[in-house]
């Protein structure tokens, strides 16, 4: 049992205590939990993002981490990383700015497209039937991706293209076939899921299904009981074991 998707109240959105989840990690048989919290993100100094921590938590965060890591030692393994987007114009400062706080690793999650700077950027989830949006966020999720800096890809059917059905299963076929070329795992995600939301996508699980990407579950989890919904993990594993997948079971298979 491993999650390496939590988040923390850093990012505004989400809720508890850092030693919550902890504690429900430890209760429900995990042996490695990850904190992977939205980085902040070195934005002109001008900008601040509501979505994501601030840069001037970060050490906080970390520090929080690595001590719960020790004070847990014997009950859990804890992993230090973040979640982030590919910005181009911003990528080589905010990964100097990352890794200066030693984390174990990035879990790329391209919650924005077009613009560099939130909340101006355009919402990945938001609905479109623009084949340029589509475009854009494909193309923006492999440049990530096929950098080698990332774990595995949160979402990567987060793009909420309503447009032509036969477009989107060219085009995310593509992806998926450049990002198993990479051989990068692919999340699952647990929120979306319990959520009902445009994602897990069913056309792009089948996607998956057919050109056998390695895929993970990620619970995102945003409030620490998340850890304790037994049920709506098992629904999750039978959700996947529809379209023939069987996630990674072992930690040692990402990090």
């Amino acid at each position: 049992m491993f999650n390496l998707h939590t988040h923390t109240f850093r990012c505004n959105h989400a809720i508890g205590d850092d030693e919550d989840y902890v504690l429900e990690a430890i209760k429900n048989s995990y042996s490695t939990m990850g904190f992977s919290d939205h980085a902040p993100y070195v934005f002109p100094k001008s900008h601040t993002s509501s979505f994501r921590m601030s840069t001037d938590l970060a050490g906080d965060y970390a520090g929080s981490v690595k001590a719960l890591k020790k004070k847990y030692e014997n009950d859990i393994d804890i992993k230090l990383g973040f979640e982030t987007e590919w910005y181009p114009k911003f990528i080589e400062k905010e990964l100097e700015f990352l890794k200066s706080f030693k984390n174990d690793y990035l879990i790329l999650g391209q919650h924005y497209t077009d613009s560099e700077v939130e909340p101006w950027a355009r919402y990945t989830g938001s609905r479109t039937d623009s084949v340029e949006t589509l475009d854009k966020y494909i193309a923006q999720l492999l440049e990530g991706a096929e950098s080698g800096e990332f774990v595995y890809v949160a979402h990567p059917d987060l793009i909420n293209f309503t447009g032509d059905r036969e477009i989107y299963i060219n085009k995310m076929g593509e992806m998926a076939r450049r990002l198993k070329a990479v051989d990068i795992p692919l999340e699952f995600n647990m929120l979306g899921f319990s959520d009902g939301r445009n994602y897990p996508n069913d056309d792009f699980w089948k996607i998956v299904s057919e050109t056998k990407n390695r895929v993970v579950i990620g619970l995102d989890a945003h409030a620490p009981e998340v850890y304790s919904d037994t049920e709506l993990l098992k629904a999750g594993k039978e959700k996947l074991a529809s379209f023939g997948i069987t996630p990674i079971e072992k930690i040692e298979e990402i990090l």
